[in-house]
């Protein structure tokens, strides 16, 4: 199986430091304008984006792991597109990701001030090991707030409620009991309507939590693999 993960609005491949040097053959994507190139103006764009990426590199027998964003681009891409997945793997994410306004003022205003976006973010990587939190706040600096912003308006368009219970491949759900920006509440919702998944929240862990409370999940996806055979 290859283990393909897709990071969240404004982020990067960095997201998932900690499953990469755990599942060998592993691969992180940087997507479009991350810091390369010019982002899509969709989920849906960044599902096409995804897909010829995969596509051409020949991987077979895909587990398809997102976080937030990243999340909808893989429930998306397992809607229109299961024959070409193993599984998926859901990270604090959400069949709806309306966006707080504060959130997309904040990206608004950091575009004229960037030392204070970078502070905010800088913030929100608080309980992530010193070292992981230095290069995910620099890579966020590359990447920029208006990369940021369009990233999180794709989330606020982005709505799947009635349709999640057509995802026909197994998944993974994982949630921090204490991610404010996609609640528990989002991934219950997920794993209620999914018919083939299985629900792991961890403890104490905010939206990142992946990248705090690593062990945890690498243990719960080491498991969902197993079970796929």
């Amino acid at each position: 199986m290859k283990l393909v993960f897709v990071h969240g609005a404004g982020e990067s491949s960095l997201s998932f430091h900690h499953q990469l040097s755990h599942f060998e053959g592993a691969e992180g994507i940087d997507l479009p304008g991350h810091p390369a190139g010019r982002p899509c103006d969709s989920v849906e764009g960044y599902v096409e984006w995804v897909r010829g990426y995969i596509a051409g590199r020949g991987y077979e027998n895909v587990v398809l792991c997102g976080h937030s964003m990243g999340g909808a681009i893989t429930q998306m891409y397992a809607l229109e597109y299961p024959d070409e997945l193993k599984g998926i793997v859901l990270i604090g994410t959400g069949a709806r990701l309306r966006v707080h306004p504060k959130y997309l003022k904040d990206c608004e205003d950091g575009v004229h001030a960037r030392e204070g976006w970078l502070a905010n973010r800088a913030g929100e990587y608080a309980r992530i090991d010193s070292e992981v939190a230095a290069a995910l706040l620099q890579r966020s600096a590359e990447v920029g707030p208006s990369v940021k912003l369009n990233d999180l308006l794709c989330c606020d368009r982005f709505d799947v409620m009635e349709r999640v219970q057509e995802i026909p491949v197994p998944a993974l759900i994982l949630c921090g009991t204490e991610d404010v920006m996609t609640p528990v509440k989002y991934s219950t919702y997920l794993a209620d309507r999914v018919k083939d998944s299985r629900i792991t929240i961890v403890e104490g862990a905010t939206h990142y939590v992946q990248l705090e409370r690593h062990r945890e999940v690498n243990q719960a996806i080491a498991e969902f693999l197993a079970g796929l055979g």
